[in-house]
């Protein structure tokens, strides 16, 4: 493969905006028949790049060239002519549509009469998703009515109907279930088998490792280095994304444990939540463990106020409290950060410091008047502490890369200066520096006396943050345990145990 020429070659490709490069000079090629996986950290430019690489924006300086020849994109259509297609994150469907309707749209073949020809768009709709392997679809039925893997499969149906020669894939696991990731994998390979060009962009080192022959990095905008994925392991690509050595990714601190500030006594919710009872201290991170459907988040949503507990207690520092909606939580001392925070963490469209105070308004308004440079400061503030990395506090977050989008989530709460933090999947899609950052700051607020709630899918995570290890499984705790405790194999085990256990 090595000696393959390259289809499409990026060269000296720079990009700003608003007077800010984010690109520098980045070369960049993919060849037929391979998986070139490109990382960087949140903000690095990856985005910027396939882009550009999408039709979606034109370079500032640079060259596209495909088949040795140089090209430039005017718009999204000019790089499907060319072969090029992506899927993205968020997929760009049309739910109301029928999959063969979405496979075919804006390319629908036609009669010698320049109707529609429907027949032939769900025979030929119907031999894309077989060569797919994706029998458990109607071409009839409605996108509306599939799930996140489904949809995504009819995207890549959709690029292939355009003859695409390079697929670009955006995160393309960042929302499904683990079965549905190993069957992608496999599409993934079967595409490659093809002669398809994939570039292929994931934080999850272990996809990077099974699927790509090359790897490229970038950081702050700028091309780093290109390796074949058999010369780099994961400690040697962490360095080059982030420019230093990183010991551990879970710099956890030794804080002195304070005391009880959260007790829960048989607190109940429906059928996810069910005589839960537990102590959060001061200072402490209290990992939650569990599988999917296991009732971690549904715990959090109930002592946030969300949906509030139908029995039980709930006591801060030894008082009985009634939490019946967020408000009073955060009243009474209580941050949640949700696990989707694009739908119930921020306001994408508004810009970082409306989204920054929007928990705590009262706090920089007087009366009905806001107080626009107090509202500033405290955003300004914010970006400064969690290090932010935007153009500056006007920026929309929609615009933000997802790890810089969680902060912004994070900052939020911390303006209401809580005593109790919950924090649910608080590293999901963001970088290994990000990642890094973010127990940085978990850090920083248990030495200032935060007790943390930490509910987390990544094992490696709540091993490595947590004082205790909370373990849920079917709206039940089944164990918990002490750090010293909490192994793989034991937390595993309470993870999949049918019956609750008495918890300390």
């Amino acid at each position: 493969m090595a000696d393959t020429p390259a289809f499409v070659t990026l060269s000296g490709i720079s990009k700003a905006f608003a007077g800010v490069r984010v690109l520098k000079d980045v070369s960049f090629d993919v060849r037929p028949g391979e998986v070139h996986a490109l990382l960087g950290e949140n903000g690095a430019g990856k985005s910027t790049l396939i882009k550009i690489l999408s039709g979606l924006y034109t370079p500032d300086t640079g060259t596209i060239i495909i088949d040795g020849k140089n090209v430039k994109f005017a718009s999204p259509r000019d790089a499907t002519a060319a072969g090029i297609a992506t899927v993205y994150q968020e997929l760009l469907l049309f739910p109301e549509l029928s999959v063969a309707e979405n496979v075919f749209l804006g390319n629908y073949p036609r009669t010698s009469m320049g109707i529609i020809d429907w027949a032939e768009v769900r025979s030929r709709t119907r031999e894309l998703l077989d060569s797919l392997d994706t029998h458990d679809l109607d071409v009839d039925d409605k996108v509306l009515s599939l799930s996140v893997a489904q949809r995504q499969r009819v995207e890549i149906a959709k690029a292939l109907s355009k003859n695409a020669r390079v697929l670009i894939m955006d995160e393309p696991t960042a929302s499904l279930v683990e079965a549905d990731v190993r069957r992608l994998m496999d599409i993934v390979r079967q595409l490659r088998a093809r002669g398809v060009g994939i570039i292929y962009v994931s934080h999850r080192m272990s996809e990077i490792f099974a699927l790509a022959d090359r790897v490229t990095v970038l950081r702050d905008g700028a091309f780093v280095a290109t390796r074949d994925v058999g010369d780099v392991d994961e400690a040697g690509l962490v360095a080059l994304m982030v420019g230093r050595s990183i010991e551990s990714l879970f710099p956890k601190l030794d804080v002195p444990i304070g005391e009880t500030v959260l007790e829960v006594k048989n607190l109940n919710h429906g059928r996810h939540v069910r005589d839960i009872s537990f102590g959060l201290r001061k200072g402490e991170v209290l990992g939650v463990a569990g599988l999917v459907g296991s009732g971690r988040t549904e715990l959090a949503l109930t002592l946030f106020g969300m949906t509030p507990a139908t029995s039980g207690e709930i006591l801060l520092d030894g008082r009985p409290v009634s939490i019946r909606s967020p408000l009073q939580a955060r009243d009474l001392g209580i941050a949640y950060v949700p696990e989707d925070r694009g739908l119930q963490g921020l306001v994408k469209p508004m810009t970082i410091r409306k989204n920054v105070t929007m928990a705590t308004l009262e706090k920089v308004s007087s009366g009905m008047f806001l107080r626009a440079r107090e509202e500033a400061s405290r955003a300004m503030a914010a970006v400064k502490r969690l290090g932010i990395r935007c153009r500056n506090i006007d920026q929309p977050v929609a615009q933000l890369s997802g790890g810089n989008q969680q902060k912004v989530v994070i900052a939020k709460w911390l303006q209401t200066n809580p005593r109790i933090l919950i924090l649910d999947e608080p590293t999901r899609g963001v970088d290994v520096g990000a990642k890094s950052e973010i127990h940085l700051v978990m850090g920083e607020l248990v030495k200032q006396g935060v007790a943390i709630l930490m509910i987390s899918s990544e094992l490696p995570e709540v091993l490595g943050m947590s004082d205790r290890v909370l373990v849920m499984s079917d709206g039940r705790i089944t164990d918990v345990l002490d750090r010293a405790e909490a192994t793989p194999e034991r937390v595993g085990a309470a993870m999949t145990a049918p019956r609750s256990a008495e918890a300390a």
